[in-house]
């Protein structure tokens, strides 16, 4: 079998905020004067034993109020890039999160600039590339969100998409349909989370109300045969984490994770590391759990890459090199 760690890979779902290391939580904080409430790193990696998804968020949130300055966002991302370059990482969609950062009176061109350039710099280090989606906060009021994509002015150039993440039971895609319709007017990407912790009827509805390119997790759509037939007819991308899906008890094991079974189904599924720091690795470590628990197949892993890059926003000269690099990687 083949080293899974270097096999060239797209990653569609990553939360920025998502890769904060707790090292990297203390030297932000250090250097911005504040005081994190952990006696040091290990206490704080102690906190990562969730109970849900709402339990996480809590935490996530907690901890990004070390990101001050464009300059911490820099350093979030190229720690997250340079890890995942040596991973296999060729191309990656990042989400951020700028409501959290505005509300707590962080610019949002600083946020913008600081993500830009740790990705600029992982282009010209690493040759890998990216586009950036500014995700809303669904627990957040609709008006928020609008108000936000109007706040972007000149900054509306910089991004490439938008998406739809936090707290999904009770706060349905449909509230978010005006700002959705706007993004979409404006030609960027859209995406949204649907079908991780509530049920299928969350992915019908990002896909007809919110006309979403992806579906981010999706995999709740099993309970719903028809959906799972639409979804495979219409080649509906959906960016499965089952690292995640483990950690916040949306699946009980990754010994029991569907995502091989989805993909013998012909739905586009996408391997994603979600918010590594948090949930225990990331894409290539996600790879190779899956070969640790399922028994991944080299043919399996090869068809997962390239369905990641088919799904990417990543333009298409470069998505030709990501497959022939894949190619590659399977004659090797």
């Amino acid at each position: 079998m083949k080293d899974l760690y270097t096999l060239p890979k797209a990653e569609l779902h990553l939360h920025i905020e998502g890769t904060l290391e707790p090292e990297l939580a203390f030297e932000l904080a250090a250097r911005n004067g504040l005081e994190l409430p952990y006696a040091s790193v290990e206490e704080l990696r102690r906190q990562y034993d969730f109970e849900d998804l709402s339990s996480f968020l809590e935490l996530y949130y907690a901890t990004m109020a070390v990101l001050r300055e464009a300059s911490d966002f820099e350093a979030l991302t190229r720690a997250y890039l340079d890890r995942a370059a040596g991973q296999g990482l060729r191309h990656v969609d990042v989400f951020f999160d700028p409501q959290a950062h505005t509300a707590r009176g962080v610019p949002l061109e600083a946020v913008i600039d600081g993500i830009r350039a740790g990705l600029d710099t992982a282009r010209a280090q690493h040759g890998i590339t990216s586009t950036l989606l500014l995700c809303f906060l669904r627990d957040r009021p609709a008006a928020e969100a609008l108000a936000m994509f109007d706040a972007l002015g000149d900054q509306l150039v910089r991004i490439d998409g938008i998406g739809l993440d936090s707290a999904e039971v009770g706060h349905p895609p449909a509230l978010f349909e005006e700002v959705f319709a706007r993004a979409r007017a404006a030609g960027l990407h859209v995406v949204a989370h649907a079908g991780e912790e509530a049920g299928p009827e969350y992915v019908r509805e990002a896909l007809d109300v919110l006309r979403v390119e992806r579906v981010d997790h999706g995999i709740q759509c099993l309970q719903d045969p028809r959906l799972v037939e639409r979804l495979v007819a219409d080649r509906v991308p959906l960016t499965v984490c089952p690292q995640s899906n483990v950690r916040l008890r949306v699946v009980r094991t990754l010994a029991e994770h569907p995502v091989l079974e989805m993909l013998e189904r012909g739905l586009v599924v996408t391997v994603n590391s979600d918010d590594p720091a948090y949930f225990g690795g990331y894409v290539g470590d996600a790879f190779q759990g899956l070969r640790e628990a399922l028994g991944l197949t080299d043919e399996q892993a090869a068809a997962l890459a390239r369905n990641a890059v088919d799904a990417s926003f990543a333009g298409a000269p470069r998505k030709r090199e990501m497959h022939e690099e894949i190619r590659a990687w399977e004659r090797g």
